[in-house]
């Protein structure tokens, strides 16, 4: 069925493709009454930090009072209720994201925060959705052979910009990352509020690994999360906060309440006297900046972050990053799709001044990693977190990284006592 789906495709004109996918998202919003209508409906787009942002200021608005729905790449909660995403895409499609919206007005929601992603605006995802607010993040390379080029990969992402300018709600809030090049086309969105952030303007801050604050006016707020890109996330969330009227003092204890994001930065503890992180890092750029807020600990990382058929440009630059930062480096299985796996892993190899251990079944690749590790090392894995393997032909197995470490570290632990 899959092959099938994809020969119907290549035959077809993307003209016709992109106008059913057009009349679909239509049809779903207007199945289910245009539910956006009556919510307070928040986007978070971008290459990097979509999903902690849109968890970061998930915690704020219910800090604050309001029932909240939130779709990520991790979880998608209504209210009370909230499960993991097994779908395998951050930003479903078809009528799924019409039928979130519809459940969240019928579940008395008050604000909906939805990822969007370049894949879901090439398929009018984000059409027929009236959008309050808008986040953008950031913009890094990424997805460029499914697009075609940055530029379009760009375009794609700003179409989602131009549905907050097309959105009937007042007032629009658009919220972008002015130390990012790609911002200023939606700071000059025709909105009634366009707001820069930039990490200078939120001095004093500080990152570790441990955690870390930035200043928001007079008032000192503290994350859980670490590294710079952590204190970036927490600034965006907190940026649209103040936008909605939200107060320092509210935004404060809501972020320091947020100590875990599945897959993001995870900390895994069961006993053991290392560093355990299981992280979705899957650009360059966010796997230097991971490695970084480590600091000086003795790096062993687990590595896959290279999904087949795509952005295969950045397998070797990967390859050579982790080379520079690790000190021993296990290259393992990711998302293969249609792929051979050790074609992939071969790639991110060529980046690398000696060969690293290659140890393509991933749950013998973790265990190795960690049975590698000494006190006060630190185990990185990374590019899974908590999404399901994509294998060939479109199958997906259900997989989670923080999970399987546990796993893996119990057994140790076992061993050792042995």
């Amino acid at each position: 069925m899959h092959a099938l789906k994809e020969n119907i495709r290549a035959l077809l004109p993307e003209r016709v493709i992109s106008l059913y996918h057009f009349l679909l998202a239509w049809l779903g919003a207007a199945i289910c009454r245009f539910p956006s209508r009556d919510i307070v409906v928040i986007g978070v787009t971008g290459t990097k930090g979509k999903t902690s942002v849109s968890e970061m200021l998930n915690a704020i608005l219910e800090q604050a009072g309001y029932r909240t729905a939130l779709l990520n790449s991790i979880r998608i909660k209504t209210a009370e209720t909230s499960e993991t995403n097994s779908i395998g895409r951050s930003m479903p499609g078809r009528f799924f994201i019409q039928r979130f919206l519809d459940q969240a007005v019928d579940a008395g929601c008050t604000a909906a925060i939805i990822e969007m992603t370049s894949e879901g605006a090439r398929q009018h995802r984000h059409r027929f959705i009236e959008l309050n607010a808008l986040i953008f993040t950031n913009l890094a390379p990424e997805h460029i052979e499914s697009h075609g080029s940055y530029e379009a990969y760009a375009n794609a992402k700003f179409e989602i910009g131009k549905q907050l300018g097309r959105s009937k709600k007042r007032p629009r809030i658009m919220v972008a990352n002015a130390d990012d090049k790609e911002s200023t086309r939606y700071l000059t969105l025709k909105v009634e509020h366009a707001l820069p952030f930039s990490l200078a303007e939120h001095a004093p801050y500080e990152a570790d690994e441990n955690g870390g604050y930035f200043t928001l006016g007079d008032k000192r707020i503290a994350l859980k999360q670490p590294g710079v890109f952590s204190l970036m996330n927490g600034i965006a969330a907190a940026t649209l906060a103040r936008a909605l009227g939200i107060s320092p003092e509210i935004i404060a204890p809501a972020l320091e309440s947020v100590v875990r994001i599945a897959g993001r930065a995870e900390r895994i503890e069961a006993g053991q006297d290392f560093l355990v992180v299981v992280d979705y890092a899957h650009t360059p750029d966010s796997l230097r900046a991971l490695y970084e807020a480590y600091g000086k600990r003795k790096k062993i990382c687990i590595l896959g972050s290279a999904g087949g058929g795509r952005d295969t440009w950045k397998r070797p630059l990967m390859g050579s990053i982790s080379e520079k930062y690790c000190s021993h480096v296990i290259l393992t299985n990711d998302d293969p799709y249609d792929e051979d796996p050790q074609q992939i892993v071969n790639d991110i190899a060529h980046g690398m001044q000696k060969r690293p251990e290659i140890v393509l079944e991933r749950r013998e690749a973790i265990r190795r990693g960690l049975a590698l590790a000494n006190s006060g090392d630190a185990v990185l894995i990374i590019g899974k977190g908590v999404d399901p393997i994509a294998g060939a032909h479109g199958s997906k197995v259900a997989w989670n990284d923080a999970d399987v470490a546990r796993e893996e570290l119990t057994k140790l632990r076992g061993a050792l006592r042995v």
